[in-house]
């Protein structure tokens, strides 16, 4: 998600930003090298020969799916006619920084390689926009919240408080310096489900007061009297990065597996349907009754 030699946003493990996170780099460097593959006029079955890789792995380095050789790295650019040493330095180190692990690797025994992606996305993210229909989103769940929620798919005690664990982590991207602007739809169905009773639902409510008053964070809520709003297909996550050779990303989760669409048809239809949702439902600044109003009935 930037250029070689270019500025990135990974977070370090306090939550601030430092270099690149590894899942951007790894696109970012994909993305240079298939423009560079492009323009020496050369198909993805010579790279995959000049590598004594499939063409099917090719695209997947060329899409930041999978990690990089260095070896491979300096083999393609030597293909594509990359020569300057200061240049293919540049090269090398974006793909060492790329294979280097992110802070949350310590939980990669819990997590999907698909959700592994999207975490490095999430984090180096300046834009995240959402809309969810049956929980309260991911970056802004209480604890108790996400261990209820985690509850619904898990039971062993130590498994679950590793991801409640990790769950909080994540959100600490919206209190860091250079943080992402967050601004997610919630589904008023989401705020009234009973997950551990009232005051866990209460609880969760005066959080959401609170964090849509921080100034990167604007929540909506799409209330049942308003009947029905163009995201009816189901909940998504857009991601937008400050690097500009990166597109945007739409992330929709399935239960063992997740899309990323990055086709500019497909991210535009997603950015009007999020457009439509977010003009016809109430405005973030009434969202602060709507809640209030939601927990006196709870």
């Amino acid at each position: 998600m930037n250029a070689v030699g270019g500025q990135s946003s990974e977070r370090s493990e306090d939550g601030g930003a430092t270099g690149g996170g590894p899942t951007v780099l790894r696109i970012a460097l994909g993305s240079q090298l298939r423009a560079r593959r492009e323009y020496a006029g050369l198909s993805r079955e010579v790279a995959g020969d000049a590598i004594r890789a499939s063409t099917a792995k090719i695209s997947r380095l060329e899409l930041g799916r999978v990690g990089f050789k260095e070896r491979d790295v300096a083999d393609l650019l030597t293909l594509y006619g990359v020569v300057d040493r200061e240049e293919r330095d540049q090269f090398l180190a974006l793909a060492r920084r790329a294979n280097a692990p992110g802070w949350w690797h310590r939980y990669a025994d819990l997590l999907p390689a698909w959700f592994e992606t999207y975490l490095g996305l999430e984090q180096a993210a300046s834009v995240i926009r959402c809309y969810e229909l049956q929980f309260v989103p991911g970056l802004v769940q209480t604890r108790d919240y996400a261990r209820a929620v985690t509850l619904l798919g898990h039971s062993d005690p130590e498994d679950v408080e590793r991801r409640v664990d990790l769950r909080m982590r994540r959100q600490k991207i919206l209190t860091s310096p250079g943080g992402p602007t967050f601004w997610g739809v919630v589904d008023e169905a989401a705020l009234r489900r009973s997950l551990a009773g009232p005051d866990l639902m209460r609880a969760q409510l005066d959080h959401l007061i609170e964090v849509n008053r921080l100034p990167n964070v604007s929540l909506q809520i799409a209330r049942l009297s308003q009947g029905g709003h163009p995201a009816a297909g189901g909940p998504f996550t857009i991601l937008r990065f400050g690097e500009p050779d990166l597109p945007d990303i739409v992330y929709l989760e399935q239960l063992t597996s997740a899309l990323y669409l990055d086709k500019r048809a497909d991210v535009e239809h997603y950015a009007v349907v999020m457009d439509r949702l977010c003009a016809q439902v109430d405005r973030p600044a009434a969202t602060e009754s709507v809640l209030t109003a939601i927990r006196a009935e709870l």
